[in-house]
């Protein structure tokens, strides 16, 4: 490894700066990491691929950028990529069997930005399969391992991306979340991870699993690394009709901060929550009244039913995206006698167990005489938790809860059970039915050296408050 580049505490702003002052290379710092994934990557499994066939092209441009002063901050910058995220001329599996030889033949729109801006992809990252899942555990592929613990899971789904920049195999990741799959990880793996308001960031190229949830989510070890990734990727996308426009953004209106923090106590008094993540939940209150806010209690009514409202519209909707996977247009293919043993044999083979429970499930909630029983009612409560989340904000800056009711638990532990699985989604799913911003920041280690999250909420189209509010926190931890 080149000794001039210290991985471990770099970030965008320091790599740009040593890069234009000539102290090292694009060549030289992407190679710093490609070794680093050597020495790890066998252990951990992080990354599924390595590109190594256009790493070389991709630095040859990044550093053409810095010679004649059109470089941006993240030029150069090497970026893991989540492999539900396509990437013109890669696979894009999505940790799956279904879609082992998939390769991409266009550019998400997050890749196609990122392009622009002459950033280095070093290789796609596991995942749970099409992203179900909250541990890397239910990837074709093999787990992902905890670099904190490598008998714990890193958390899911966008495990891969949360570890590839914990381990130092990345600077800074892409995740995607349906419900907390960026934030969730980053928190097991001790980094900051954004689901941002939805239709802030495209979802074109990106392959789908809850349309109505599914975001892009920026991944780094600092809140400055995901404000300056997100402003990157983010913006209007003619090809993804829930994109927002400046125009429409414009319309909201940036009010100045109450410095004024609400917690949720009664949805925190549910229990299922760790009793160290439960204190270290209270200290973190506290530092942040030592940086200027004021913590006030917000009452719910409607939080409390956010996961069962998630676990009906996820798997409808799942149902709906995954149908186009049936054995004969693309993906996994088993040659049956008749058409509906192809169907039933390439998609029983082709998926993994978790997919095939949220397919039945979903398509069981979509039937007739169940439709309107769950899904449409399900429509109904979503609706009740946003407005009720708008009238919180009405009086607070955002609102603020444990990231994950633990800490990342060992390998296995959960695998066959999953309602206790399920439970790591419960401080996530509100802000994506309610399509609001969140984002988890580090907020300390347990006894067991494991890192802890702090989830912080925010109004529609109010990253900025996060990325305020996070930076504050970062200062006192």
């Amino acid at each position: 490894m080149n000794t001039k580049i210290d991985l471990k505490n770099l970030n965008i702003e320091k790599a740009n700066k040593h890069l234009k002052d000539g102290d090292f290379t694009v060549r030289e710092l992407v190679d710093a990491y490609l070794e680093v994934i050597k020495e790890k990557n066998t252990d951990l499994n992080a990354y599924l691929e390595i590109f190594d066939k256009d790493i070389n092209s991709q630095v040859e441009i990044a550093e053409k950028m810095f010679e004649d002063g059109t470089a941006t901050k993240m030029t150069g910058i090497p970026i893991a990529v989540k492999d539900n995220i396509l990437i013109e001329g890669h696979i894009a599996s999505a940790s799956s069997k279904m879609l082992g030889n998939h390769t991409a033949v266009y550019d998400a729109f997050v890749i196609e930005k990122l392009k622009k801006e002459g950033s280095i992809f070093l290789g796609r990252t596991n995942m749970d399969e099409f992203a179900m899942g909250s541990s890397t555990e239910t990837s074709a592929y093999g787990v992902t391992r905890n670099p904190y613990d490598r008998t714990r899971v890193p958390g899911g789904s966008s495990g891969g991306s949360a570890v590839a920049v914990a381990a130092d195999m990345a600077l800074v990741s892409l995740g995607t979340e349906t419900c907390g799959s960026v934030r969730q990880p980053s928190s097991f793996c001790g980094l900051v991870g954004m689901k941002p308001t939805y239709g802030a960031i495209s979802r074109s190229g990106i392959i789908a699993m809850g349309s109505s949830l599914d975001q892009v989510g920026p991944m780094g070890k600092s809140v400055s690394d995901v404000e300056i990734l997100y402003n990157t990727i983010s913006g209007k996308d003619p090809l993804d009709s829930t994109s927002l426009t400046d125009e429409f953004k414009s319309k909201f209106d940036k009010a100045p901060l109450k410095k004024k923090i609400g917690v949720p106590r009664d949805f925190l008094s549910g229990g299922g929550i760790n009793e160290e993540v439960l204190k270290n939940f209270e200290e973190s209150c506290e530092k942040l009244k030592k940086a200027g806010y004021e913590i006030v209690d917000v009452t719910s009514k409607t939080m409390q039913y956010s996961l069962a409202v998630y676990y009906i519209i996820m798997p409808a909707e799942v149902s709906s995206n995954l149908a186009r996977y049936d054995g004969i247009r693309y993906g996994f293919n088993i040659d049956a006698p008749n058409l509906y043993d192809v169907y039933a044999q390439s998609k029983g083979k082709g998926f993994g167990k978790e997919v095939r429970r949220r397919l039945l499930l979903g398509t069981y909630i979509l039937s007739h005489g169940y439709y309107d029983a769950y899904y449409n009612k399900a429509l109904k409560v979503r609706d009740m938790i946003a407005k009720e989340l708008l009238d919180i904000f009405s009086d607070v800056d955002a609102i603020i809860s444990p990231t994950v009711p633990f800490t990342a638990f060992p390998l296995g532990d959960k695998m066959d059970d999953p309602m206790a699985m399920y439970m790591c989604d419960i401080f996530s799913a509100p802000a994506n039915l309610a399509g609001i911003p969140a984002m988890s920041v580090p907020a300390g280690m347990s006894k067991e050296g494991l890192p802890m999250g702090l989830q912080i909420t925010a109004p529609y189209l109010r990253e900025d408050i996060l990325f305020t509010i996070g930076k504050d926190f970062e200062k006192l931890v």
